[in-house]
């Protein structure tokens, strides 16, 4: 398997689901009238973009349903191109195929060279005319709706073994130092002293 900036098709570990066969129409038999065949995505939600961490056993599912669609695809290609505008090819389906199982760890497994960027990707859907291809009435129109999430989970790290990247040690030492405890202690008694005499000059003056 390969990935590309320029979206070469490739194919991805995972499951299809949909029909195998259906019936097609030919160009002649559509009205002019007829809408434009369009999918919409039914998984994952669309109303805010999902996130997928990237490991074993955590596959994603993305799923469709389609309208208008009077002309069945020969196949679809599916890419998800990341915010760093590189193109990665997931899988190729027959053209009835409502949806399908994609590992990303397993991708990523398979292309080292070309890892997935922890990043948001754009899911692009299309059949065998092309992305940028001219809508028609009744012909599958591609769909790039989609926007989901990538990220790699950082390991485990016991609390005994966690230390703190962004603490200076210089820090506990200085506090540690007897000349600074001093320093703390005679501002400590300048401090109670001043307020003891304060207190009984207010004291003084209510006579």
């Amino acid at each position: 398997m390969s990935s590309s900036s320029n979206g070469t098709s490739a194919s991805a570990t995972g499951s299809t689901t949909g029909n195998s066969t259906a019936s097609k129409s030919t160009s002649s038999s559509i009205p002019a009238t007829a809408p434009v065949g369009i999918i919409s995505i039914t998984q994952p939600p669309q109303a805010s973009t999902s996130f997928f961490k990237i490991a074993s056993d955590e596959p994603i599912t993305f799923a469709w349903s389609s309208s208008g669609v009077l002309v069945t695809p020969t196949s679809l290609t599916i890419n998800a191109v990341g915010a760093n505008s590189f193109t990665y090819s997931l899988t190729s389906l027959p053209g009835t195929a409502s949806g399908f199982t994609w590992n990303p760890y397993s991708y990523q497994q398979s292309n080292i060279a070309t890892p997935l960027a922890q990043t948001t990707y754009s899911l692009q859907v299309f059949d065998e005319r092309g992305l940028t291809a001219t809508a028609k009435p009744g012909f599958f129109s591609a769909n790039t709706a989609l926007t989901f999430a990538l990220y790699t989970p950082q390991p485990y790290t016991p609390l005994a073994s966690w230390t703190c990247s962004v603490c200076n040690g210089s820090n506990s030492a200085y506090a540690a130092h007897p000349a600074y405890v001093a320093l703390v202690a005679t501002f400590l008694v300048m401090f109670l002293s001043g307020f003891g005499l304060l207190r009984n000059a207010v004291a003084f003056t209510r006579r």
